[in-house]
């Protein structure tokens, strides 16, 4: 896991990488690689290493990255990205028989909604959505909403329905826990949503100027998807 001995998270990992037949692949925001916390790590530990391919950077093009853009015209490949044109990631598991390749964008919510829509590769898979039915367990870490995940949960979640496993999901959690049990024993404070402090008047920061953002944290107050 390469963390300090006291924190090692490796007993917490599974003994051998996860079986599984459809492949990720993580487009992972630079400013991602910089995080301490970050949660990409612990899902590559948990996976085969053909299994989990992480790529790094903003804009992909077929020029440079031409795997990339074979994995993208393929009909069987997903991209995990909520939305109006999303499909319920249920719905698409039960047609699917064949292994499949899903996109997953890791980063800030901002940062996914720049790589998404400035990289046209990017809408030619199927958009598939998760139904948000659980709340994030990265208690270290501020969501915009209750039910926004990280990259990881996102991924252990995904698995577990396609691979028709609820196992997986747990497996791959496993470490997350620990990672948030062991960085709270440390100092760490439990980070409410931002939708949870506005609705309970918790929010400590100024409120911004920027009318685009603030209109969406009044969306967040009154319950609005966004």
């Amino acid at each position: 896991c390469s963390r300090p001995q006291k924190v090692c998270l490796c007993p917490f990992l599974p003994v051998h990488p996860l079986k599984v037949s459809t492949c990720l692949y993580i487009i992972q925001h630079p400013a991602e690689e910089s995080r301490v916390l970050r949660t990409v790590p612990l899902l590559a530990a948990c996976l085969p290493p053909d299994k989990c391919k992480i790529l790094v950077g903003r804009r992909f093009n077929e020029d440079r990255y031409p795997e990339l853009a074979t994995v993208c015209r393929n009909p069987s490949t997903l991209i995990l990205y909520p939305g109006a044109e999303a499909t319920n990631l249920e719905e698409v598991a039960v047609m699917s028989s064949s292994p499949s390749v899903m996109i997953i964008i890791d980063g800030t919510w901002s940062q996914a909604k720049d790589i998404f829509y400035k990289n046209s590769l990017f809408r030619l898979p199927k958009q598939v959505q998760l139904k948000p039915s659980i709340s994030s367990q990265y208690v270290i870490r501020t969501q915009p909403t209750n039910t926004c995940l990280s990259t990881l949960e996102c991924a252990a979640v995904a698995l577990s329905i396609m691979e028709k496993n609820k196992s997986i999901q747990e497996t791959i959690l496993h470490p997350l826990q620990a990672l948030c049990s062991f960085q709270l024993q440390h100092g760490a404070q439990i980070h409410h949503s931002k939708e949870h402090l506005l609705k309970n008047g918790l929010y400590d920061k100024p409120m911004p100027k920027n009318k685009r953002k603030l209109r969406r944290m009044e969306l967040l107050v009154n319950n609005v998807k966004i």
